[in-house]
């Protein structure tokens, strides 16, 4: 009775460890994806250029521009570093195109970078990266990073001077119109220069670079050409309208970031940030920004410099505006003299080589930490680096995977065999397991004793079968943070239907992949938990027969896990990384073979195909082919029934 009572227990609490993983997990992991599929859709979706937005300026007129949420005062005396230039609520934002057609632009052209400056406000206000696609269709938009005040989400960057509290000095700003020196565009080989008079005495010149990949380099010069000294603080800053679409995933960091010298490395979501509205940090050799899953926008002062940074979110008519800003040491400029101020910003992918070239050419504070490598950085990153490596000799990031998986078996062989030598060793004590339990059948207490002499006589590691699980637990999971976090991998085919090893496997066997034309998941209520595709398949197959290559546990109720468990796993793999399925698929296959050769070298008899008949296999009766349900007291305990005939002989 309590065989069953066990049995049932296992089979409902494997059903809800299934529910939930799919309830908590798939599901919302499919509804944000649909959300930012239907997001990209709208956002491609825009009117040609010139085309008015009832409601909003024509083209051709500056975007509007409204005062902000006021900054807290800056230290020392300086004025507040400028808030974000806000649309009024009335006003409907323009298309993107449009926003970019109302003020004179200076064209940046690079082979990874394309886009245009503002000469209005002096912005860095448009980039888009070249190399990377919305998807895997090659002739997919390309990846949009900044959009201008007055488009649905202004993103941009924006550089400049603040003045003293109370002094009465006209800088530029958001609305200043700037002069282009020249006519050429910016490119890696050709600077733009921008020049703005105040017409007072102060003369700026601003001149903006950018290197072969996403590093823009901006430096102001101010001179002062009036009659009395002037004190001028240089900022930066970055800004972002609206609450971006995120992951929501514990395992990766989106949101504002930086590593504040001995403050380290600083986080805080869009809600974390939300509810402290400000965080404010004086620090030397720092740097900030704001991350998404692929990419940044950061700024890299000299990490000589003292800086007061900030991160903020302010209320930006119906959503919110989120900045990362610095403000530098006071410059005091006498009449006659120069002022100049460099800043660097970094708009781009987060691809790893390029992260820590950046780190280690610019002495920064540890900018390897843009990629959220996780608290087992010292796995995760070692493990992308040896991916990497190989898929530069063979050209394909999940054969890379699979010989990885390889060099993880060899490293990890010797221990290994010592678990499966001694898995092998107690399947060949499983006749006397059975005969302590025939001979203890009501103390619970002796069988443990006995069977602990046992193992000790026998030098058996009852334990050392759970050892290949877990020393597939940190592997898994360094190999899931490098699919997950890792730009390298988004987009990265394998053969046949995976075109993106960062995606789960596209094909579902609920409209017999691909055949019945419906999605699946799309079934109210029941949908995310139609989500099963090939790979995961393969990979529950595998581990079953891996189960099945091990003794059946005694216990009934143990048997009814691990008889459920690969059709768990399944399950719930199946909304996992294509690569990471490929990678446990392949793990479990090398697990056999490894384990088939050291059961047959331990003498231990390979039972695969007995195990695996007698899970389909029943005899008739009462009686099944559970190879786990010992039939000796059966045998050997006469019945009632033969007594009576003995007695009557």
């Amino acid at each position: 009775m309590n065989d069953h009572r066990n049995t049932i227990l296992a089979v409902i609490l494997s059903g809800m460890v299934l529910i939930s993983w799919q309830y908590f997990f798939v599901a919302p992991q499919m509804e944000r994806q649909q959300a930012a599929q239907k997001a990209q859709q709208q956002a491609q979706q825009t009117q040609t250029p010139g085309a008015q937005t009832p409601g909003t300026p024509a083209p051709g007129t500056p975007a509007p521009q409204a005062g902000g949420t006021p900054a807290p005062a800056a230290p020392d005396g300086a004025a507040s570093v400028p808030a974000p230039g806000q649309q009024p609520r009335a006003a409907l934002p323009l298309t993107r195109d449009a926003a970019l057609a109302s003020s004179p632009r200076v064209k940046i052209d690079t082979p990874r970078v394309s886009g245009s400056i503002a000469l209005k406000g002096g912005r860095v206000d448009d980039v888009s990266l070249t190399q990377y696609r919305v998807t895997v269709d090659p002739k997919s938009p390309a990846i949009t990073l900044f959009s201008p005040s007055g488009a649905p989400n202004p993103y941009y960057a924006e550089f400049g001077w603040i003045g003293a509290s109370g002094a009465n000095v006209k800088l530029p700003d958001a609305s200043t119109d700037w002069k282009q020196e020249g006519t050429n565009a910016l490119t890696v080989a050709t600077p733009v220069t921008l020049t703005y008079d105040n017409g007072e005495g102060l003369l700026f010149r601003r001149t903006i670079s950018i290197d072969e990949n996403y590093l823009f380099t901006v430096k102001d010069d101010v001179k002062n050409n009036g009659s009395a000294p002037i004190t001028l603080y240089p900022f930066a800053l970055i800004s972002r309208h609206g609450t971006p679409h995120v992951e929501g995933f514990y395992i990766l960091h989106e949101g504002m970031i930086g590593v504040l010298g001995d403050k380290g490395l600083q986080e805080f979501t869009y809600k974390s940030i939300d509810e402290k509205k400000s965080e404010s940090f004086k620090v030397t050799n720092g740097w900030l920004g704001i991350t998404d899953k692929y990419w940044a926008a950061t700024l890299l002062p000299d990490p000589s410099l003292s800086l007061q940074a900030r991160f903020s979110s302010t209320p930006s008519g119906q959503s919110k505006t989120y900045q990362a800003d610095y403000l530098l040491d006071a410059q005091t400029i006498a009449p006659g003299a120069n002022g100049r101020a460099e800043a660097r910003l970094f708009a781009g992918a987060k691809e790893t080589p390029l992260i820590d070239a950046y780190d280690k050419k610019l002495h920064l504070n540890r900018f390897e930490l843009l990629i959220d490598w996780g608290w087992f950085y010292f796995i995760t990153k070692p493990m992308f680096w040896a991916i990497d490596y190989l898929f530069r000799l063979v050209g394909n990031f999940g054969v890379a995977i699979l010989l990885v998986t390889v060099l993880i078996k060899l490293i990890f062989f010797p221990l290994a065999n010592k678990s499966y030598a001694s898995m092998a060793k107690m399947k060949n004590i499983q006749p006397e397991m059975m005969a302590l339990r025939e001979r203890y059948p009501d103390d619970k207490q002796k069988q443990q004793q006995e069977m602990m002499a046992l193992y000790k006589r026998e030098k058996i590691n009852p334990v050392a079968g759970c050892l290949p699980i877990l020393i597939q637990i940190p592997v898994f999971f360094a190999l899931y943070k490098v699919l997950f976090v890792t730009i390298e991998m988004r987009h990265a085919p394998f053969f046949g239907w995976i075109k993106d090893l960062s995606a789960p496997d596209p094909t579902n066997i609920f409209n017999l992949f691909g055949l019945i034309p419906f999605d699946p998941t799309t079934v109210p209520m029941f949908g995310h938990f139609l989500v099963l595709g090939i790979w995961p398949i393969i990979m529950g197959i595998t581990m079953w027969v891996q189960m099945k290559l091990n003794p059946a546990p005694p216990d009934p109720t143990q048997k009814m896990i691990f008889d459920w468990m690969p059709l768990i796993f399944t399950f719930m793999l199946a909304s996992f990384p294509a690569g990471l399925v490929i990678y446990w698929a392949w793990n479990n296959l090398l697990s056999v073979i490894q384990q088939g050769i050291i059961m047959k070298k331990n003498g231990a008899k390979i039972e695969l195909f007995d195990n695996i008949k007698s899970t389909f296999v029943s005899s008739k009766g009462d009686q099944t082919a559970d190879s786990s349900k010992p039939s000796v007291k059966q045998d050997n305990k006469p019945s009632e029934k033969d007594k009576a005939a003995k007695s009557k002989a």
